[in-house]
């Protein structure tokens, strides 16, 4: 090759390579002139990351402080799809780690290959172990955050009155749903620069969450056990399909426990049916029976068409509406007052008082006492009952209505009913809540029912029913109790009528009568080994106030 040749191409490649380093200049100065704020914003974006940062929930209380809902520390795992350098490598790793199952490991494949978003969570509320086990592996792109998880310190405790909390530490059911707005907390957020490999190097902000505030409940734990104890024995020793109860306080409203048997463990309430997370006292209406003669006879001597000793000559049976309808035991003929019908419990006593008192003043006091609309205790779900209005009452409803069927009350009715019975004939709304965090829940509503005498004269005949009437096995010694038995058909869907098999056994009472402070209600759905509230349902009531009387210290005030 010539000199001359060799100097041209040397000449041309001098050339070649300064028009690729003014190429490369331009470029750079494209890059840092007119695209340096748009990638600026994009290499600020791969590096941070605001994650949210969650609120502790308010920790439910029962009366003297325990703990009855609470948190404790949980990890959440998060990624950014972004910062992930292999999701199928990283999904199969975190699926071993975390037990997750096949369908669970696919969504988790799908979430860290999806790099338009810039976080997804890989697993909420994880267990401490695992997630500091997942951590160091050192995945890219993973970030672990500390959050609260919702426990139930007590498990079984009061678990369908408490209710629980989801995943999200939102409430779901119960007390935990009925005061969400004031457990749940403001939550807070962190933005956290990552390096290239995905790992926090820093945090540049965090505004903090606001806690939930703390409830306290009127529930007392020690009376709430006493009672679950009870319905367990009780629809244990009747073979029942459930049991329920409720503890009140007739001067204040407040429920001092409210259980259903079965029941289950709050901790595991994302595996429980929905049939053992109801709360009964307050959800289900029933057929009351015999217990629902209070209200018949409380509108017929506040009406002045009876008194106490206002006697009648009933027949075994009595024909009304086209229905027969007969005492409970076969009997002769026989004259008893007002106060003595209710101490039998007499179906044709109490049918004879309600023709007295006619059908639309009988249906005035149905409503007085609150039957027929939710009492509004501070709950969700409650049942308002069935109560047909007077203008239906047709054909056989006359004569049954009176004696507690063909109405359907809700256990929180009935208790509340009595209560204003014991409380001197003055309703007071039933509560479960008496503080939210430092201040006072509202003030229970009140309202008269029944004048002060009427309710000593009911009184005095409740207390003839326990003494010497259908209620003898809710006697305490030492103290007197006012109560009434109930036993009651439960209707057949299939018939259109009443099983010849299924009832409901109750017993409410109020202890110590002469100045109660305890009304409670126990109920038992289809008991098998015998149907009678006096023998089924009286004796479990006897069980839990001998255990609350002596709990709260309460003297006797019929000692021997």
């Amino acid at each position: 090759m010539s000199q001359r040749a060799a100097n041209r191409r040397v000449r041309l490649l001098g050339a070649a390579l300064a028009l690729a380093l003014a190429l490369a200049l331009a470029r750079a100065g494209w890059i840092q002139v007119v695209r340096a704020s748009s990638l600026a914003r994009l290499a600020d974006a791969q590096q941070t990351q605001t994650i949210p940062v969650p609120a502790p929930r308010g920790t439910i209380f029962d009366r003297n402080n325990v703990e009855l809902a609470a948190n404790e520390d949980s990890i959440t795992i998060s990624a950014d799809p972004k910062l992930v350098k292999s999701p199928a490598s990283e999904a199969r790793q975190t699926a071993a780690v975390l037990g997750l199952d096949e369908q669970a490991k696919v969504d988790l494949l799908g979430a860290l290959s999806d790099r338009s978003k810039g976080f997804v969570y890989v697993a909420r509320q994880a267990p401490l172990a695992k997630a500091d086990k997942l951590k160091r592996l050192k995945l890219a792109g993973f970030d672990y955050t500390v959050e609260p998880k919702r426990i139930y310190p007590q498990g079984v405790l009061a678990a369908q009155t408490i209710g629980f909390a989801g995943v999200d530490n939102r409430g779901l059911t119960g007390i935990e749903l009925a005061y969400d707005k004031s457990l749940t907390g403001r939550a807070g957020n962190k933005t956290v620069v990552r390096d290239p490999a995905g790992r926090v190097i820093d945090t540049q902000s965090t505004s903090y969450e606001k806690p939930g505030a703390d409830l306290t409940l009127t529930i007392d734990s020690a009376i709430q056990l006493y009672v679950q104890q009870v319905l367990a024995q009780t629809l244990k020793s009747s073979q029942a399909r459930s049991a329920s109860a409720v503890v009140l306080d007739p001067r204040s409203g407040e429920v001092l426990a409210m259980a259903t048997a079965p029941t289950y463990n709050a901790n595991s309430a994302a595996t429980t049916s929905q049939e053992l997370q109801r709360n009964r006292v307050i959800t289900d209406a029933y057929e009351p029976g015999s217990t629902f003669k209070l209200v018949t006879v409380a509108g017929a001597l506040s009406e002045g068409v009876v008194t106490p000793q206002t006697s009648f000559t009933l027949p075994y049976s009595i024909w009304i509406g086209g229905k027969t309808i007969h005492d409970s035991h076969p009997r002769g003929t026989e004259r008893l007052t007002v106060s003595q019908i209710l101490t039998q419990s007499s179906n044709v006593g109490a049918i004879k008082i309600s023709q007295l008192l006619g059908t639309e003043k009988l249906a005035r006091w149905i409503e007085r006492f609150g039957f027929g609309k939710a009492t509004g205790i501070d709950f969700p779900g409650e049942s308002k009952g069935i109560v047909l209005p007077q203008d239906q009452w047709y054909g056989s409803a006359v004569g049954t209505i009176p004696i507690g069927q063909g109405i359907a009350v809700t256990p929180i009715q009935l208790a509340a009913a009595y209560a204003a019975i014991a409380n001197k004939g003055v309703w007071v709304q039933p509560n479960l809540v008496a503080r939210i965090g430092e201040e006072p829940a509202p003030v229970a509503k009140r309202r008269r029912v029944v004048t002060a005498a009427v309710a000593k004269q009911l009184m005095t005949m409740l207390s003839n029913v326990v003494d010497e009437g259908t209620g003898i096995e809710a006697e305490i010694p030492n103290y007197s109790v006012a109560g009434k038995t109930g036993t009651a058909e439960k209707p057949d869907p299939r018939t259109g009528g009443y099983s010849p098999y299924k009832y409901v056994a109750s017993f409410v009472g109020a202890v110590p009568a002469s100045n109660p402070r305890l009304v409670i209600l126990v109920t038992v759905d289809e008991p098998k080994t015998a149907i009678w509230g006096g023998s089924v349902a009286a004796p479990a009531f006897k069980q839990i106030a001998l255990d609350c009387l002596r709990y709260l210290e309460i003297p006797p005030d019929r000692p021997s």
